[in-house]
């Protein structure tokens, strides 16, 4: 019984292998360059949806009430495709640090959480969705320092012409005019709404994926086989899948939050006094009722479904690529 068990556990692990690379069998050189190329190729075909949804969470911009793919083509038609790819410089440029700090964090500490909880009694999709979670929560919090100033920046340079916003020649300029009014603490308008809000629902997100992804491995019999090996295709459509549903159910909990968010960041009216979370919350509630907080729904379902199952099998890719040679 014994020896039978040990055979199944070698071939759990063998048929599992391609699919859950940890932290020490990547080639951390290579993992981060491979990585920043390909996440920056991601985010240039995301980057539009983005651009469309911000504008439409801005105050007073008249798009709030407009299908995202109207509010697309008005601004191709307005500023041309430079217009849908305002502040994509900044974002690519000013994440390469960022994401350096994300994947990192994110790789040591879902390590770490895989050995604490191994000698745990619970089941194995349960341990490696908290795993994910926990993983997932600490990345975020780690880079929300970073990237909250780079997010005021990049959303300050897409609503760029509309009604009530500071015009601005770059993000130099950006970064100087906030500094100016407010000092640093301009340059983390809603830190604390991002790192309260975002670092839980990442939480969900990862915890989620790791856990269906590794309900579905075991639905098609990669735990018990050890011939049977899920195939390029296999992982790829695993992996598509369990990214999308992620995406989709963050986008329908995290929109109001972003919202408000987008609103506070972007704000240059003193006249209520300083901007805060509740000023913001009820204004927008004043305007629209409850349905302002889901403004720019749409192209946020969209970009977070796509960006939910590109991000992953990017990332899934960027680590096979990036496994040592042995």
């Amino acid at each position: 019984m014994a020896v039978a068990e040990a055979e199944a556990t070698t071939a759990t692990e063998l048929a599992l292998a391609d699919t859950d690379i940890n932290w020490g069998r990547l080639d951390k050189t290579r993992f981060h360059i491979i990585g920043a190329i390909l996440f920056t190729a991601q985010s240039a075909l995301l980057h539009p949806t983005a651009v469309v949804k911000t504008r439409m969470q801005v105050a007073g911009s008249g798009l709030s009430h407009m299908r995202g793919f109207t509010v697309f083509r008005q601004i191709l038609r307005t500023d041309g495709i430079p217009g849908v790819f305002r502040g994509f410089g900044t974002s690519a440029i000013g994440s390469l640090p960022g994401r350096v700090l994300a994947l990192t964090s994110l790789e040591v500490s879902k390590d770490l959480m895989l050995k604490y909880t191994e000698g745990l009694d619970m089941p194995e999709a349960t341990r490696v969705g908290i795993a994910n979670g926990v993983a997932g929560m600490l990345s975020n919090l780690v880079s929300c320092v970073y990237f909250v100033p780079l997010d005021v920046v990049c959303q300050r340079l897409m609503v760029q012409g509309l009604p009530g916003t500071t015009s601005c020649r770059g993000p130099v300029d950006v970064v100087r005019k906030v500094m100016k009014v407010e000092g640093v603490r301009g340059m983390y308008r809603g830190f604390g709404l991002t790192a309260v809000t975002q670092s839980p629902a990442s939480a969900l997100w990862w915890g989620a994926y790791g856990a269906a992804q590794h309900i579905i491995w075991r639905s098609l019999g990669c735990r018990d086989d050890i011939e049977k090996k899920p195939s390029h295709v296999e992982m790829v459509a695993v992996q598509a899948t369990a990214g999308l549903v992620a995406g989709a159910c963050s986008s329908v909990i995290t929109t109001p939050i972003d919202t408000v968010k987008t609103r506070l960041q972007v704000m240059d009216n003193y006249e209520i006094g300083r901007p805060s979370v509740l000023k913001t919350a009820k204004a927008l509630l004043k305007e629209d009722g409850w349905w302002g907080f889901y403004r720019g729904f749409g192209p946020r379902f969209l970009n977070m479904s796509l960006y939910g199952t590109t991000m992953i099998v990017t990332y899934e890719l960027i680590k096979r690529l990036s496994v040592k040679q042995q």
